[in-house]
């Protein structure tokens, strides 16, 4: 079978993670108990620290899983696999923190740079054992 050209893998990954960022968009903001997208529309910083954080973190394993990965079911494989990581820690630390949703409602800063920090971190580590 003949190589994809350079130009059509390209539009194909980008398609593809496109795609997947706005169903983990989707999936973190209808899991998580705060309405993420109004604070921020509200001017919540935290919201946007924590839900920030998560996508990037989300997106440095997608990175990751298109330089690592030699087609798009393996890709796709990988990044539903980070989906549900970054929801299991999402899961764990507000659980391990317990009031997460107030402290994001009430527009902790602190507390939302925590959770975006955590899901920066979760992403770095599971993008770095794509390989």
């Amino acid at each position: 079978m003949p190589a994809t050209p350079a130009i059509v893998n390209y539009v194909i990954h980008l398609l593809l993670a496109s795609a997947l960022l706005a169903l983990f968009f989707k999936v973190y903001v209808s899991v998580t108990p705060c309405d993420e997208v109004l604070l921020i529309r509200q001017g919540n910083n935290a919201a946007m620290l924590s839900l920030g954080g998560a996508l990037i973190g989300f997106s440095l394993t997608l990175a990751s899983s298109i330089i690592h990965t030699a087609n798009y079911r393996e890709f796709v494989g990988w990044a539903v696999g980070a989906m549900l990581v970054q929801m299991l820690a999402y899961a764990v630390t507000s659980k391990f923190l317990h009031i997460s949703k107030e402290h994001i409602d009430a527009g902790n800063t602190a507390f939302g740079g925590l959770m975006g920090a955590i899901s920066l971190s979760i992403g770095a580590i599971n993008a770095a054992c794509i390989f």
